[in-house]
């Protein structure tokens, strides 16, 4: 349904003929300023509960939970002594710090010393198998108990200003997760925007995922859940994968970046980079604003088109999907007229008639569905939406 980003952009690369080399590499030499801690298993479990020092942030990170089989293994490694990987994190304020890579190895350490799950699958320590932390012997509770994981923490220091040619925090950010992010389950474009991009507007990201208009045209699980804590526990809601791809978060970041004629250049991927990062250190209350303005247009034109916007005509199997396509461009076109949303309103039959028009017609559809996601093809669709909605 959503249209593949283009593949990942590195960061600026300086302009050789206006940057002396030797001059950039004294500004920039040994800027990344981190430590390495070693947490004792114990400790792990207490920072993560308490939540006051170490932040997860399961809504940022990847969705995709482990499978017991997978912790137990992380759990016999530890008792094994077998070397595992290190975590990384990044301290977001003094004293308090967030996981930018390791999250499922932490959450792991929490879940087994909280009794919530059964070690299995084990190939090793067989005789382990169907053991629960509490009900551990004390000599494997006590090898648990002095186990560690290491940890790299990126420091606040290293941050900088942003003078040209020299690297930001947030190119760090992204500098870390390019070379992290080279093996194992690689996180896609909006897994690592959700993770570097962190404050207000990131947040609101997330909110408008959960907007219960939205969840229902992409068909995805409703939060129903009394506990924020458990949404990410809805085995239902695991296996769609908009929601565990962050596909979901993209769809709603795309409005963001298609609303600007001026930021629709380059790829799909550089509109959505830009449209995190512009807006990364906005404050609390534009972020609310922006996310009334979004209920406010995803609610009209799902009244609009009787609670079914954005549909591709049936296929051949007679199934219907939603189009991602549609959606950014009808989003962004009835922004672009929303002091003309009474008209439209008013007008509504000839609006139905007039996107079934187009959605019929060779010529038409291949606009609407996006099959070139150029600027100019993203410009086109978006102008041909707006003349659905207002000839």
């Amino acid at each position: 349904m959503g249209d593949p980003e283009d593949a990942a952009d590195g960061l600026p690369t300086p302009d050789p003929q206006t940057i002396d080399p030797d001059e950039f590499f004294a500004k920039n030499a040994f800027r990344i300023i981190y430590q390495t801690n070693n947490f004792f298993l114990p400790q792990i479990h207490d920072l993560v509960d308490k939540g006051e020092v170490l932040n997860l942030r399961p809504e940022y990170q990847r969705r995709l939970r482990w499978s017991v089989p997978q912790k137990s293994r992380l759990i016999e490694s530890l008792l094994l002594n077998i070397p595992v990987p290190p975590v990384f994190l990044y301290e977001s304020d003094a004293a308090r710090y967030e996981v930018m890579d390791g999250q499922q190895r932490l959450n792991a350490v929490r879940e087994f010393l909280a009794g919530d799950f059964a070690l299995a699958g084990l190939p090793v320590l067989k005789p382990l198998n169907g053991l629960r932390y509490y009900r551990c012997p004390p000599r494997i509770k006590r090898g648990l108990d002095r186990a560690s994981l290491s940890a790299i923490v990126l420091l606040l220091e290293s941050d900088t200003d942003n003078s040209a040619g020299r690297l930001t925090l947030t190119d760090i950010r992204r500098f870390i997760f390019d070379r992290l992010n080279t093996g194992g389950t690689k996180l896609n474009p909006q897994e690592i925007r959700n993770a570097i991009y962190s404050g207000a507007f990131n947040k609101i990201l997330i909110n408008l995922t959960r907007f219960s208009l939205f969840t229902d045209v992409f068909d995805i699980p409703p939060y129903v859940e009394a506990d924020p804590n458990d949404y990410y526990e809805n085995p239902e809601r695991q296996k769609n994968s908009l929601y565990s791809s962050m596909g979901d978060c993209q769809l709603v970041l795309r409005y963001f970046a298609l609303k600007e004629d001026e930021n629709i250049r380059g790829s799909m991927k550089s509109m959505l980079d830009r449209a995190m990062d512009i807006r990364t250190s906005i404050s609390h209350e534009d972020a609310e604003f922006l996310e009334k303005e979004y209920k406010e247009r995803f609610s009209f034109l799902y009244e609009l088109f009787d609670k079914t916007p954005f549909l591709l005509p049936p296929d051949e199997k007679g199934r219907v999907r939603v189009s991602a396509a549609i959606y950014d461009a009808a989003m962004v076109a009835i922004n672009q007229l929303w002091d003309d949303r009474e008209r439209i309103r008013l007008d509504k039959a000839n609006v139905i008639a007039r996107m079934t028009a187009a959605l019929g017609d060779a010529a038409r559809i291949v606009v609407l569905t996006g099959q070139g996601n150029t600027a100019q093809a993203v410009r086109n669709r978006i102008n041909l939406v707006r003349e659905i909605l207002l000839p």
